[in-house]
């Protein structure tokens, strides 16, 4: 299950892709479109951010901006960054969860192609995918 940590990082996300005219876009300016908790979304672009994601400028007049094009981010990048694995069952995340009975289950087949389904959809989704139109305001003089 994703996490509204998960899909609160998404609307941030496309709501960066949808103002990405602008050359940064404030915090609180998001958080009133998105009707998300400000606080709640500092936290989230400190990850964001961290991850190299997005791209933060501090003081005066500072905000966020997508580090690189909508269309060259997946959203099972933006996800996997902010929930961890996205696999069902512990034996496909990647961590150290390997199950004993791995060789011999009956499910793990099932499990396994359910993963790669997800993943399939997940990554082949761009972040571009969506996106609205783009609002073009100039930067003001």
């Amino acid at each position: 299950m994703i996490s509204t940590r998960g899909r609160y990082a998404l609307r941030v996300m496309i709501d960066l892709a949808e103002h990405r005219f602008q050359w940064i876009v404030p915090l609180k300016d998001i958080a009133e479109r998105q009707e998300i908790s400000k606080k709640y979304l500092e936290i989230l672009v400190r990850d964001l951010v961290a991850t190299g994601l997005v791209v933060g400028v501090t003081g005066r007049g500072g905000g966020y901006k997508l580090s690189r094009r909508p269309e060259d981010y997946t959203v099972g990048e933006i996800l996997e960054v902010m929930e961890g694995s996205l696999s069902q069952v512990a034996c496909l995340s990647g961590r150290k969860n390997d199950c004993p009975r791995k060789k011999f289950c009956k499910t793990f087949p099932m499990w396994k192609e359910l993963d790669q389904i997800i993943r399939s959809y997940l990554f082949g989704k761009k972040l571009s995918d969506l996106v609205g139109e783009p609002e073009k305001n100039p930067l003001p003089s």
